[in-house]
């Protein structure tokens, strides 16, 4: 899908079926997707095409978001083509430093730095913990709305 005229926002964590779609989908409710574009995309390979996790998609469901996603690769031409790049974790943030130029790691954060600015937070993975799955979904609709806000005041 290509990008609109509006924001063009990224998502990025590690398999691409857990943070980074859940943080899309909830982006998507919050903003004019007719304007601004929303994607999110991975650093792994181990889960190319597959759909949000079904512990990603419960927790959605509970609230009414539907993620709509399958999960892709972080290419080097999201760093050029994105306004804004979303990582969940350092790990996550060191990596795409990694294939970033200088300019580009302007407009790459900590998704969390947007709730808590400068603290450098990570989003914890329940991929491996489901227990904290409420926990990320609350941390990321917190972000997502901070990030909803920038974008329809015209901040980002």
């Amino acid at each position: 899908m290509q990008p609109k005229d509006g924001y063009k926002i990224l998502f990025v964590c590690l398999g691409n079926i857990c943070r980074s779609p859940m943080a899309k989908g909830l982006l998507q409710q919050k903003i004019d997707t007719d304007v601004h574009f929303v994607d999110a995309a991975g650093l792994d390979h181990y889960h190319l095409g597959e759909p949000p996790c079904d512990l990603t998609m419960e927790v959605c469901r509970k609230h009414g978001c539907i993620p709509r996603h399958r999960a892709r690769l972080l290419r080097r031409s999201d760093l050029e083509t994105f306004d804004r790049i979303y990582v969940m974790d350092h790990q996550n943030l060191e990596a795409v430093r990694r294939m970033a130029t200088p300019e580009q790691m302007e407009k790459v954060d900590l998704v969390l730095n947007e709730v808590f600015p400068g603290e450098n937070l990570d989003v914890p993975d329940p991929y491996m913990n489901p227990g904290i799955i409420d926990t990320v979904y609350q941390l990321l609709d917190a972000a997502t709305t901070a990030i909803a806000d920038k974008i329809n005041r015209g901040e980002l």
